[in-house]
């Protein structure tokens, strides 16, 4: 045992002067003279793993164009992708491993709720920035957690935009609820409940399904039988199209209306001619809209990164990360630190990315980010939904 207690004093000290060191040079973790470095730790193999692969692509792209105009004060944006597999305990390791093994300056592009429940506590505890999760979980959203850097809106006004158009566009009353059984799930579970509650309604009736499988045929079974007019749909690609497939073999066609988070495109191409009709919700521009400038910029810079990808609402979500990235450290200045980074994105929390106005932190509470809906076509291409 004391040669144990002497041989972590000894590492503690070893730390503390190498901390000591970098702080006496000025130097900062993850920043050299010429590049800075980032880390992603995602779903990028796997049955979630479009997600991470595409808000990877939408980063890169985000990166490539800053790089191809000489970087930020002369240093190149640099992205470290590791694949947690949409695994908390995974996601841990490889965020454990960015930070300690390859000494990223910051994290970003993270996939999930689960999993940033499970590598939170890290960042916050060390102030290393957390930019852009793909997630609209309520407590990424606390104010006492200054590291986190959202971009996209709450699973709470998404459920609200849904339920909104389910009961007073489509006037249905009898709404279900099909979700993965676990923090995410119940986070878009309660956000579905009080939005009913808002209306005098409550859910006719709930399904559940494990993360990363598609067994959801005891979900079906049981939302079936209450015979609703619609179903909320929390969950990613895979077993959102196997449940509505499942529904269709049973002659069973109500309202389907997802989250953002299921991955639109890839939903889509998982449906097939089961898609027309299906309804998403989004939290970026429409990726296709060449009349804006940031979709326009951003199709540019995905064809200068890599010509054989083509437009998707995770991608443009992942290079409107890398953008708002590139704005703060060009605002910080050439010495950039971590804390002068998260310092800088809560002070100026509104940044102009191509004309299109992303709000953070505080700002965030009084002018939220946009939610909007679409619905897939038969061709499996996405039409904004008129009303709302």
């Amino acid at each position: 045992m004391y040669r144990f207690r002497s041989a972590t004093r000894i590492v503690l000290t070893i730390a503390l002067l190498a901390t000591t060191t970098l702080a006496a040079k000025g130097e900062e973790v993850g920043v050299s003279d010429d590049a800075i470095l980032f880390g992603q730790a995602a779903a990028l193999e796997g049955p979630s793993s479009q997600l991470g692969q595409h808000l990877r692509h939408g980063i890169m792209a985000a990166f490539t164009e800053i790089n191809a105009k000489g970087g930020i004060h002369g240093r190149k944006l640099k992205l470290i992708s590791r694949d947690d597999g949409y695994d908390p305990d995974r996601s841990v390791a490889q965020t454990l491993r960015l930070i300690e093994d390859d000494k990223v300056f910051a994290l970003i592009g993270a996939v999930g709720t689960p999993t940033a429940m499970a590598t939170i506590p890290i960042t916050s505890g060390r102030n290393i920035p957390f930019i852009g999760p793909f997630s609209g979980a309520a407590f990424l959203r606390n104010l006492e957690l200054p590291n986190v850097v959202n971009i996209r809106a709450s699973y709470g006004a998404e459920t609200e935009t849904l339920i909104r158009h389910l009961t007073e566009d489509r006037h249905f009353t009898r709404i279900g609820i099909f979700y993965q059984d676990d923090s995410f799930g119940r986070d878009g579970l309660a956000g579905v409940k009080n939005a009913l509650a808002k209306r005098g309604l409550e859910l006719a009736a709930e399904g559940t399904f494990e993360r990363n499988t598609r067994a959801v045929g005891a979900a079906w079974r049981t939302l079936k039988r209450a015979e609703p007019e619609a179903i909320v749909m929390v969950g990613t690609y895979g077993p959102s199209a196997e449940f509505i497939k499942l529904a269709h073999r049973s002659g069973v066609y109500p309202t389907f209306a997802n989250i953002s988070f299921v991955g639109a495109t890839a939903l889509a191409k998982e449906l097939g001619e089961d898609g027309e009709g299906v309804v998403v919700a989004q939290v970026v521009p429409f990726p296709w809209d060449r009349s804006l400038k940031l979709v326009a910029d951003y199709q540019a810079a995905q064809k200068a990164f890599d010509p054989t990808l083509t437009p998707d609402f995770v991608s443009l979500e992942g290079y409107l990360s890398g953008r708002l990235t590139a704005a703060a450290l060009d605002d910080l200045g050439p010495n950039p630190t971590r804390a002068g980074l998260l310092r800088v994105i809560n002070d100026i929390g509104r940044f102009d990315i191509s004309g299109d106005v992303i709000t953070v932190g505080a700002r965030a509470i009084d002018t939220p980010p946009k939610v909007f809906l679409t619905v897939i076509q038969k061709d499996g291409t996405f039409k904004a939904v008129d009303r709302l």
